[in-house]
């Protein structure tokens, strides 16, 4: 499998859909977002994530992860917390998040479902 993909099991697990349109100079951005990958990745409910952003500036990353409860504990972590403030301050214009329930998924080209 193409390693752009998030390696995900059977559902159901959890997706945070996060769409962001950063400001034109973003300093520091990269390096960030890079750090909150590794420690996302230490996380014991994490299962992985997928990320693109346009020549435009919007951006969407989404990642994955076994439990609800892993979503929260996410959230609330203090270097995260810190990636959070830094965004709002200094990187996004604007940005939605959603966390949704995976229940199916289906894999391509052939489309057959993985249940």
């Amino acid at each position: 499998m193409d390693n752009r993909f998030a390696n995900t099991p059977e559902p159901p697990y959890y997706a945070v859909l996060f769409t962001s349109l950063q400001q034109p100079d973003a300093p520091g951005y990269a390096q960030m977002a890079g750090k909150m990958v590794e420690l996302a990745a230490l996380e014991p409910d994490f299962l992985g994530i997928e990320s693109t952003r346009g020549p435009d500036g919007l951006g969407i990353t989404i990642s994955y992860w076994r439990s609800e409860a892993g979503v929260a504990a996410w959230k609330q972590k203090t270097e995260h917390l810190a990636a959070q403030k830094l965004g709002m301050e200094r990187w996004y214009e604007h940005y939605e998040l959603r966390v949704a329930k995976v229940e199916r998924t289906y894999r391509g080209p052939a489309g057959r479902p993985s249940l």
